[in-house]
């Protein structure tokens, strides 16, 4: 277990950070012997509506050459499906590049895709061409700030030792210009979260996307804010568990605030599309169709495929509570799965 020093307080950020970095590099977290199970895992039909989604984004943008950037990819599950969907409309990137950090998942991941590059950050990826980016339950695993409103004003949350456990608490600086100010006129004991890493890294790729060309898809949980409310939570075995009872050997995860990844985008001349329901956009991309094509070849699986379906699509599962969204560059069209609105931008 990852050892908290007990001599100075932590902000939520720099506790989730420093939790979340031993966590994952040191285990594979993922599947019925691990402590969650994401939706590549669930079905190969998610990576391959995924792989369908590339395909007709790249026909459509009359065949571009590209690269597959693929942010925390899992085992490289969803990856390998989406490639070999891709290829069935001959859409062949160049190169498959993933941005990952923990040594067990990369070992899985090359498993899979023996040709990939890894990366430590997004820093290091070549932008001489096109990408198009996935991100799959990524954001909701990076570092969030909270704040809580004290009768002193809104202080910054931290993390403190108190009699052997650790506690969160409210700092003892004012940090009433880190809230939104939508959110400052909520009562004492309203905690309101930020993301401040999660926003500059769709900056960055928004900025890639803006001017060399391509798209990102991000699929998530959580909601379109503004909004108040704690929404740091953990799981071992895949059941929730206490955030600050074992600091490394839980996951930590936040909900994603997608009006902030979209402000995020646009700022840096990219354009949004969504969100929606995962569930919407699936069955937008033909899920549906997929799953009777699987059970026409194999009718012994229909019931397994028909569970693996709802548990992607219904909305008593994931298919409310998880959200897509894409940015793309102003050149590239409008990106399957996506309502037009008229004002994708």
């Amino acid at each position: 277990m990852l050892q908290i020093a007990s001599a100075r307080a932590m902000t939520v950020a720099d506790y989730m950070a420093a939790a979340n970095a031993h966590y994952y590099a040191t285990r594979d977290p993922l599947g019925a012997a691990g402590d969650f199970t994401t939706a590549p895992e669930i079905s190969q039909m998610f990576g391959e509506m995924v792989g369908i989604w590339i395909a007709d984004l790249w026909l459509r943008a009359g065949k571009p050459a590209f690269r597959y950037v693929e942010l925390g990819p899992g085992r490289g599950t969803l990856a390998a499906d989406a490639l070999r969907a891709m290829a069935r409309f001959g859409c062949a990137p160049q190169g498959v590049h993933l941005v990952e950090t923990s040594p067990a998942l990369r070992v899985a991941q090359t498993a899979r895709l023996p040709a990939a590059v890894h990366h430590d950050d997004i820093t290091s990826l070549p932008d001489d061409v096109a990408a198009i980016i996935v991100a799959n339950e990524f954001f909701d695993a990076l570092p969030i700030h909270q704040y809580v409103c004290t009768a002193d004003g809104w202080r910054e949350r931290v993390v403190v030792r108190d009699h052997g456990a650790l506690v969160p608490r409210a700092g003892s600086v004012p940090a009433d210009e880190a809230v939104p100010p939508a959110l400052r006129h909520h009562g004492e004991g309203t905690i309101v979260e930020t993301a401040p890493a999660a926003a500059a890294i769709m900056q960055s790729c928004a900025f890639r996307l803006a001017h060399r060309g391509g798209a990102m898809l991000t699929i998530d949980y959580g909601y379109s804010g503004p909004a108040a409310g704690d929404t740091l939570q953990a799981v071992k075995d895949h059941r929730f568990a206490d955030p600050f009872a074992r600091p490394g050997e839980v996951d930590l995860t936040a909900h994603v605030d997608f009006a902030a990844l979209a402000f995020a985008a646009r700022g840096a001349g990219a354009l949004v599309a969504g969100p929606v329901g995962q569930g919407e956009w699936l069955r937008r991309l033909g899920i549906d169709a997929r799953m009777e094509a699987l059970t026409g070849a194999s009718p012994g699986r229909a019931e397994e495929l028909a569970g693996q379906r709802d548990r992607l699509v219904q909305p008593q599962a994931m298919g409310e509570l998880f959200r897509a969204m894409a940015i793309h560059a102003s050149g590239w069209p409008l990106p399957e799965g996506f309502p037009d609105l008229g004002g994708a931008a």
